[in-house]
């Protein structure tokens, strides 16, 4: 499951907190189109370093977390950005709503070039949009100190991830938000709601290995149980686990 990690062409990468009895840790998803892969470890680069090579060259999609930003090829996840330009634009305050709209305006025109360009691709995005660009920076720019606390983090955040915000406009073919891996970790969310996460250390690997193999067979349709059932006989008899069944 790593290599294939490794040898994807797209990556999307997320986490979320996870309760070893009483240690805060997370709950980290890798997710491409024929793997799912989960781990349980601290907040850190330690566990991206655990599973992926300093040979891997596809792209990862993420949100601004700075512990992907060493990754040169990174897609950041636009849902994010528009939701709290949303809630700018909603806000009381005046900055914040000029700021947010004006986001909303930019982000609205780059979406719908980015659409029209796969339909009709070969349009280079960057170049016809660099002088909207150029003027949304200058902004960026100048609300960055705004007496609003979530106006200047957001006018912050632009300059801080411009080249993994903006690089779909290079490679308009790819996602704009990382909504498969976000998918990928619901359900293990609602068991971790229920089960107050795991007591050992041992529970947490069994844990993140059977999410893997479940969320792994569902990716490629097939039915994990009938396939869990296999390991485990074959197992029982002192034989090698089976490999994991390729997609349908």
């Amino acid at each position: 499951m790593i290599e294939e990690l490794n040898s994807s062409e797209l990556l999307g990468v997320d986490e979320t907190p996870w309760k070893e009895r009483a240690r805060l840790l997370w709950l980290w998803v890798f997710s491409t189109a024929t793997v799912v892969y989960y781990a349980i470890g601290y907040c850190s680069a330690e566990i991206i370093g655990n599973v992926l090579d300093e040979s891997f060259s596809g792209k990862m999609m993420s949100d601004g977390y700075k512990v992907y930003r060493t990754f040169k090829e990174r897609l950041r996840c636009w849902a994010h950005l528009l939701r709290k330009a949303h809630g700018l634009q909603e806000s009381f305050n005046k900055e914040a709503r000029s700021f947010g709209t004006k986001t909303l305006d930019i982000l609205d025109v780059l979406m719908k070039a980015i659409y029209q360009a796969r339909v009709c691709p070969g349009e280079n995005l960057v170049e016809k949009h660099r002088d909207a660009l150029d003027q949304f920076r200058r902004w960026c720019e100048q609300y960055k100190n705004s007496g609003h606390k979530k106006t200047r983090e957001l006018a912050g955040e632009f300059p801080n991830d411009w080249e993994a915000i903006f690089r779909i406009l290079s490679c308009p073919h790819m996602p704009l938000t990382n909504n498969e891996a976000e998918r990928a970790l619901r359900h293990w969310v609602i068991l971790r709601k229920l089960s107050y996460g795991t007591r050992t250390e041992q529970g947490s690997r069994v844990f993140a290995l059977l999410a893997s193999v479940i969320e792994t067979c569902r990716k490629r349709g097939i039915l994990p149980w009938p396939y869990l059932a296999k390991v485990i006989a074959a197992r029982r008899k002192g034989l090698p686990v089976p490999p994991l069944p390729t997609a349908a």
